[in-house]
């Protein structure tokens, strides 16, 4: 990789994708003392307003505390306990066939990604609605082709970086010393260091909403209280075909959201186009597609939690199709790759965000190294590519047991949840790996 040839030491470093990836992984080339760091966004909304939930084990959020990318500051719930329920006749929560533990803390999308921006020096450029098109070497470094417009945030209002230029009437460019790839899994970064490196689609979907925890008292079950669930309880709703997850997340104004996510295929015969990776986002689901939902959660589900998912607004549900890859490498040449770029595994696994958070706390610490060990980024590379291929298999393996041949969930109690699970998660990756030193 050459990298006698880099001096971390004021480089100037682009950052391409500006979710939580792309903030963590800016604030690891700032710690590593990197001159200047620009992000580049290619969508114009507000990042913060984004209200799905995600979870990380406690485990893993002792490290990643520990390196510097979370703490107790940022709003999260402590979940402790995973209960599995199966429909039973008209029982409003269904019928408990398991409990496991679940030593989680959840958090909201949003305001996690909020306080990583928080945490950028205030002369970092964040370059939102500005679209890389393509990445191509330069001598010594990579250059930046872009497409959108020319607005920078920088801290509260500072400057870009990078050198510009305007190559006749093509793309304005920008050269780097470093480009982090946190693009996502449609990566263009990742396409310039692996061509035709593409997501795999798993033939399932996850749909995905969250209702104000105010709102559950609308349900209104004879016989149950108001807010039948505990606080710490992580609800496993499962069904022939498929599953859904519910669990509070904070909503960022000292309140909650009961966030779900269902997992199962989409209806026979319904062609989404989906070999090509994408996404739907809300206010785009198909009379079809809301029809299987609402087939899913009236018929399959238990009636309390069904109820819960069908208190979102239909206009508020969005689609994630399951798709699972990872990259040769997560280095190539001045190309680095972190989080769902270099990486996708299927939600199953509870690592999502802790992998990318990983990626930055290893990717700094490669940095440091990099003028005494000039294979550190290759180590990098190495070490964060044999764990992104342990999440992928895992991921495999409950999308497996969860969704593709699930067992006769009626037919299992205690025992036999146990059993399942210790068999789906072999490697005992759940939450993700630990992050090593």
């Amino acid at each position: 990789m050459s990298r006698d040839r880099i001096q971390i030491a004021g480089a100037e470093v682009a950052v391409v994708g500006g979710s939580i990836a792309g903030c963590a992984t800016a604030l690891a080339a700032h710690r590593a003392g990197a001159g200047r760091v620009t992000i580049y966004e290619r969508t114009t909304g507000r990042l913060a307003d984004r209200g799905v939930g995600l979870a990380v084990h406690n485990a893993r959020y002792a490290e990643l505390a520990a390196a510097g990318y979370l703490d107790a500051a940022m709003p999260w719930v402590q979940l402790t306990t995973r209960r599995w329920y199966v429909r039973d006749g008209s029982a409003p929560l269904g019928r408990q066939v398991g409990v496991l533990p679940f030593p989680f803390r959840s958090y909201c999308w949003g305001p996690l990604w909020q306080e990583l921006r928080r945490r950028l020096p205030e002369d970092t450029a964040f370059r939102p609605g500005v679209r890389v098109a393509a990445v191509s070497d330069a001598e010594d470094g990579a250059v930046l082709h872009l497409d959108g417009g020319e607005s920078v945030e920088a801290g509260e209002g500072g400057e870009g970086s990078g050198e510009r230029q305007h190559v006749g009437a093509g793309r304005p460019t920008e050269r780097f010393d470093l480009v982090i790839g946190a693009d996502g899994y449609r990566s263009v970064v990742r396409d310039t260091a692996f061509p035709g490196v593409r997501p795999d689609y798993a033939g399932y979907l996850a749909w995905r909403g969250a209702v104000p925890a105010d709102r559950l008292t609308e349900l209104g079950f004879p016989g149950l209280p108001a807010d039948p669930w505990a606080e710490e309880d992580c609800i496993y709703g499962v069904f022939p075909g498929g599953h859904v997850i519910i669990y509070r997340i904070p909503d960022g104004r000292g309140g909650r959201r009961a966030n779900w996510v269902l997992y199962t295929a989409p209806p026979a015969g319904l062609d989404l186009g989906l070999d090509t990776p994408t996404s739907l986002p809300p206010g785009t689901l198909t009379d079809a597609l809301y029809t299987h939902l609402a087939h899913v959660t009236d018929e399959l589900l238990p009636p309390y939690w069904g109820g819960l998912m069908r208190l979102t607004p239909r206009q508020e549900v969005f689609i994630q199709p399951m798709y699972d890859f990872t990259a040769p490498r997560y280095t190539a040449g001045r190309l680095l790759l972190a989080g769902d770029a270099a990486t996708v595994a299927r939600p199953h696994t509870g690592a999502g965000a802790v992998k990318a958070l990983q990626d930055a706390a290893a990717l700094e610490a490669a940095l440091h190294a990099v003028q005494e060990r000039p294979d550190a980024l290759a180590a990098y590379g190495a070490e964060r590519g044999e764990t992104g291929r342990t999440m992928v298999e895992l991921g495999r393996r409950l999308g497996r047991f969860l969704v593709q041949d699930t067992p006769d969930w009626h037919t299992l109690g205690q025992a036999g949840v146990e059993a399942a699970w210790a068999a789906a998660d072999g490697s005992g990756a759940f939450g993700g790996r630990e992050l090593k030193s």
